[in-house]
């Protein structure tokens, strides 16, 4: 603050920086709460194939992340704009503690990276047993929704299947498949 309560240039700058970057945090937090929504909504064919609900649960923790983002950087806004020193203080006590809570989050997370990925891999393949069962039609259909939308076949290669690979996992000619066997999908 400058004399008689003016800001001075140099505040005035660190006010719309403030401001602005805020503001594109706010933007990218919206845009990551709708990816969000839309993968719960269109992605729930993985569930099938994970077997447990890690990647609902992964979603549900982005999209309410996301939205603790928005409105913390709508506080940040408000608080640069108005020059609301409550505001701005408690800002930044939340950002410390979001700060914390990632880094535990990222440390646990890396510290369990390799139990997540066996226990993803384990349960994708006890669900390619389910391909084509009577009463695992919708595992049947998420593998293949799957496969053809990722481009992939199984769960690391095509041998994962064990000889009896699926069309989904054929590569699409202009009026058929052709034959896995010659040419499965890597």
């Amino acid at each position: 603050m400058g004399s008689g309560g003016r800001m001075d240039c140099c505040g005035q700058c660190v006010k719309y920086s403030m401001f602005v970057s805020n503001f594109i945090i706010f933007l990218g937090g919206a845009i990551v709460f709708g990816l969000g929504v839309w993968t719960l909504v269109d992605k729930n064919f993985i569930n099938e194939l994970l077997g447990t609900n890690l990647f609902t649960g992964a979603v549900y923790v982005l999209i309410a992340t996301s939205a603790l983002v928005c409105l913390l950087s709508f506080f940040g806004c408000i608080g640069a704009a108005k020059e609301f020193k409550c505001m701005l203080l408690t800002y930044f006590i939340l950002i410390f503690l979001i700060f914390v809570t990632m880094l535990i989050g990222g440390i646990l997370g890396y510290v369990f990276r390799e139990k997540v990925s066996q226990t993803m891999q384990q349960e994708m393949h006890s669900s390619m047993r389910l391909y084509g069962a009577p009463g695992g039609r919708s595992i049947t259909q998420a593998w293949d929704t799957t496969q053809e939308r990722l481009k992939c076949c199984g769960v690391k290669t095509y041998h994962d299947w064990r000889g009896s690979i699926p069309q989904s996992c054929c590569q699409r000619t202009l009026t058929d498949f052709k034959p896995c066997q010659d040419n499965p999908t890597p």
